[in-house]
């Protein structure tokens, strides 16, 4: 899993920071219905994002939200973003015909970019642009690669104002609201 560096740490120590997890409720997403992501506390229920989110909209890497557990059994949940980190998160869907191997190339390509990945399945690569990158070069590189049938992609902005959801859809039509 891609990590963010985090600048409070002794750079000559190998210690990570200590990790949680937090939870999304996600009832209208397409893949999964929640999302547990790791998360460095900071105190006074606010939390920094450690991974790159594989399902959750307007999330990403880096960012503090603010998380309360509804009960003490359960992750705390994720309740608003307090701070933006800066950094976008891009969903890549490689072609079921193309292999890891045959992925390479565009993986290779975007990691010379100083794009983050990390793999969620055999297919489907979450992306982390870190705002150094220029995030219109990577979106064309991956426009591209779209246009030419080697992947599709999405990009994680806020879909549904206030959540981090996907938008409904309509039953029976194939559409979203």
């Amino acid at each position: 899993m891609a990590r963010r560096s985090s600048p409070t740490l002794d750079p000559m120590s190998n210690a990570e920071p200590e990790l949680t997890k937090i939870h999304i409720d996600l009832p209208n997403h397409w893949w999964h219905k929640g999302e547990s992501l790791w998360a460095r506390p900071l105190g006074n229920n606010a939390y920094e994002i450690e991974n790159i989110p594989f399902c959750a909209y307007g999330l990403n890497c880096g960012d503090v939200v603010l998380a309360t557990a509804d009960s003490p059994d359960l992750k705390p949940e994720v309740r608003s973003v307090i701070r933006t980190s800066g950094n976008q998160t891009l969903r890549v869907s490689f072609c079921d015909r193309l292999s890891k191997e045959e992925q390479q190339s565009v993986v290779s390509t975007l990691e010379s970019m100083g794009a983050e990945l990390e793999r969620a399945t055999a297919q489907f690569v979450c992306i982390n642009v870190p705002p150094t990158l220029d995030p219109q070069a990577v979106r064309g590189y991956l426009a591209k690669q779209e246009s030419e049938g080697v992947l599709e992609y999405e990009t994680c902005k806020e879909r549904v104002l206030g959540s981090f959801d996907d938008r409904p859809s309509v039953p029976g039509s194939g559409r979203e609201v």
